[in-house]
């Protein structure tokens, strides 16, 4: 675990694997072993492609007490807990864990997702304050900030998430800052 103050920071959250907890909506389509079983395999390749000199990564863990000493993630990697409260108060939580430069999260169950997406995202941090990947339902698959100074604790207060307009009200709730899209 070796983190660099000078590279970039990429954070994964995940939830511990384990069957009802994981891809529940998935679950009750396809079942609760074969969507548990997708989404080990599926966070394994992702976590594997994500390795990269080019940042550091960190695994942040769901839940919190159990994860952080699952047998399952990798032991060469950092890993943190996600912190309590809805998806907006986790993500802000985990913007401000590195204390210097730019940082990004993404889901570990993004299939499509490549290294080169998140070089363009951190370029993206070269000249905005923020960037989103953006997902053709509305929302996100990647937030970004350029971490100039700490981030205010309830950054994404007051968002529905999963919904149409997600990021729309994502990117109002910021404020005058500068945003970018990274792979729209």
């Amino acid at each position: 675990m070796t983190i660099s103050r000078n590279r970039p920071t990429l954070i994964v959250m995940v939830k511990e694997p384990l069957p009802g907890r994981v891809k529940t909506r998935l679950g009750r389509d396809i079942g609760v072993i074969p969507a548990t079983w997708w989404f080990r395999h599926q966070t394994r390749r992702l976590i594997r492609r994500m390795r990269d000199p080019r940042w550091n990564i960190i695994l942040a863990v769901s839940p919190d007490y159990q994860g952080l000493t699952s047998r399952f993630w990798p032991n060469s990697i950092e890993r943190i807990g996600q912190g309590a409260g809805d998806l907006g108060a986790r993500m802000a939580h985990l913007l401000n864990v590195p204390d210097h430069g730019p940082v990004c999260i993404i889901g570990g169950d993004i299939p499509a997702i490549s290294p080169t997406h998140i070089v363009r995202a951190f370029a993206q941090l070269g000249s905005n304050d923020f960037v989103f990947g953006t997902a053709t339902d509305g929302g996100f698959w990647l937030v970004g900030a350029k971490r100039i100074k700490a981030l205010p604790p309830r950054l994404f207060g007051g968002i529905e998430w999963s919904t149409p307009n997600t990021l729309k009200h994502t990117v109002l709730s910021l404020g005058s800052v500068r945003v970018g899209f990274a792979d729209r």
